[in-house]
């Protein structure tokens, strides 16, 4: 029987990567990746030598109607993306709602995901949050930011390491000062760092250590108070 499955790969160890991953990919017809350069590198490493294409978000619009026809024709696939859960910021949703319309099963397997351990490190609550992914870069960022900033519950942003000073000015500005905020980077990797402490705190701090790495920051929200 075919379907789709969403394959979560690690974020940086590769000992985060599941058994039942392992197992999935070694048995698909066919592996989509978002970089078959980048996942070459972890299909070598487990030994996975399942053909790859490739379905990133330059090519997700064109290629899914081909991919859902692979599927209907009674093919099994899995989808993954460089890091992480597909579909979450990264590419995804286009197929796996073109599987939903034509009623191909799909099944996507528990696994890593960065936005949930830099919530848990936080400190910050997290029994109820919202997640925002990737910020607009100029048109409907400050409309977002003022949104946001009436927002009550936690949110969780990815931000790239070039626009991280940016951002948390920006935090300053609109949130406040003393809005407490966290910033995760490198998770599961060697030089793994959480920076918590205030908007003005954190800001300082990498105004002074310049980010690297891949970044996922977690904002309190408003106040009741």
């Amino acid at each position: 029987m075919s379907k789709l499955y969403i394959v979560p790969t690690p974020i940086g160890n590769l000992e985060d990567m599941t058994f039942r991953a392992i197992k999935v990919l070694k048995e698909a017809d066919l592996i989509l990746a978002e970089d078959t350069r980048t996942s070459g590198k972890l299909m070598k490493h487990f030994e996975i030598t399942t053909h790859m294409h490739s379905h990133h978000m330059h090519n997700e619009h064109k290629t899914v109607e081909n991919v859902v026809k692979r599927l209907e024709a009674g093919e099994t696939i899995a989808l993954i993306s460089d890091a992480g859960t597909p579909a979450i910021s990264d590419p995804g949703f286009l197929l796996t709602r073109a599987c939903v319309e034509n009623n191909i099963d799909v099944e996507c397997l528990p696994g890593a995901t960065a936005f949930v351990p830099a919530l848990v490190n936080s400190g910050l609550p997290n029994d109820k949050f919202v997640f925002e992914g990737f910020l607009p870069d100029k048109k409907g960022r400050q409309t977002r930011f003022l949104l946001l900033a009436e927002e009550t519950r936690t949110i969780v942003f990815y931000v790239s390491p070039h626009k991280l000073i940016k951002t948390l000015g920006d935090f300053v500005k609109y949130f406040g000062e003393n809005r407490p905020v966290s910033v995760s980077r490198e998770l599961s990797k060697l030089h793994e760092q959480t920076v918590r402490g205030t908007a003005t705190e954190v800001f300082a701090h990498f105004e002074a250590h310049a980010p690297k790495g891949e970044i996922v920051v977690v904002v309190g929200g408003k106040s009741g108070k």
